[in-house]
């Protein structure tokens, strides 16, 4: 049989992202050590090239969970690719632990290590996709507004965050607006592609400058750090670039009266969005951050089905 991974979201169809979601909820539900114990006796090793709270935090304590114990490698101690190759990483833990986690700069990283093992692995972020963080926004989503078809703006980067949202929004029918500065949209290749997939599923796939407009019909207005990890030496000219784009009490008083806001986290207070809207009651984005751990155990417990 074909072992399964977790790369990006669109290896998967939106029912398996439904049973995603609908197992998360159970999980999270009767939170503790779980009785499925897919782990049980089991090793993840999670290997990390960027920092990481929330990520590092829910996966160990998903592990653990779920009856399994993991180990923490950074990109210090494992040096891959410099230390040692990426394939050789995968071929050495493929023969002594039973999951990979990781997060890297590059999705190429990622594919080579998923191409040459025989465990799963899971995508903790990439440069490209951070699929963990769109299912907990979608948990999150099923939480506060379930089973409706809603109008999703995001805010800011086209980012892997965004492309991720992005790709939940085409699989489940949802309407996916990006509003963003020329030059910082989605890639092109991604969205031609979430919008096919849109065009089954009775989704919506836009990009728009125009912030105002983006937000008008909003349910869900989401963003992002304009510069993300490995980015920091662009910093300053992303400010710029982004300066109009910020989320704050302004922007959302053009949005319908009900319309929720997230972030991934962290958050630069002050740029993206403003502390008086990420500490409002409309803000989701801290009940998103504890969906990371279900989602993740909901995710680990499908790839081990």
């Amino acid at each position: 049989m074909k072992k399964k991974d977790l790369l990006t979201l669109f290896e998967y169809s939106a029912e398996e992202i439904g049973g995603v979601l609908n197992l998360a909820a159970k999980l999270k539900e009767a939170r503790g050590i779980s009785e499925n114990g897919a782990l049980c006796g089991k090793t993840g090793v999670l290997i990390f090239e960027k920092p990481s709270l929330r990520t590092r935090v829910s996966f160990e304590t998903a592990i653990y969970e779920l009856g399994g114990h993991a180990i923490n490698l950074p990109q210090e101690s494992v040096g891959m690719g410099k230390r040692e190759s990426v394939e050789d990483v995968a071929r050495n833990l493929d023969r002594i632990v039973h999951l990979i986690v990781a997060r890297t700069f590059a999705h190429d990283t990622l594919t080579r290590l998923a191409s040459s093992c025989s465990i799963p692995v899971i995508n903790a972020l990439t440069d490209l996709a951070h699929p963990c963080q769109a299912l907990a926004f979608g948990q999150t989503l099923e939480e506060v507004r379930p089973n409706e078809k809603l109008n999703i703006t995001f805010v800011g980067d086209g980012n892997n965050v965004c492309a991720s949202i992005m790709v939940l929004c085409a699989k489940l029918g949802h309407r996916f607006t990006h509003a963003g500065p020329k030059g910082y949209e989605p890639r092109a290749d991604l969205l031609r592609k979430c919008d096919e997939i849109a065009a089954t599923s009775g989704g919506d796939i836009s990009q728009t400058a125009d912030l105002g407009e983006a937000v008008k019909r909003a349910d869900v207005i989401y963003t992002d750090v304009w510069a993300s990890m490995g980015q920091e030496a662009e910093a300053e000219k992303r400010k710029q670039a982004f300066k109009s784009y910020q989320v704050n009490a302004e922007l959302m008083a053009k949005a319908p009266q009900n319309a929720i806001v997230s972030h991934c986290l962290p958050a630069h207070r002050g740029e993206e969005i403003t502390s008086e809207v990420l500490d409002s009651e409309a803000c989701i984005a801290y009940a998103e951050a504890e969906n990371r751990l279900h989602v993740q155990k909901a995710v680990i417990v499908h790839l081990f089905s």
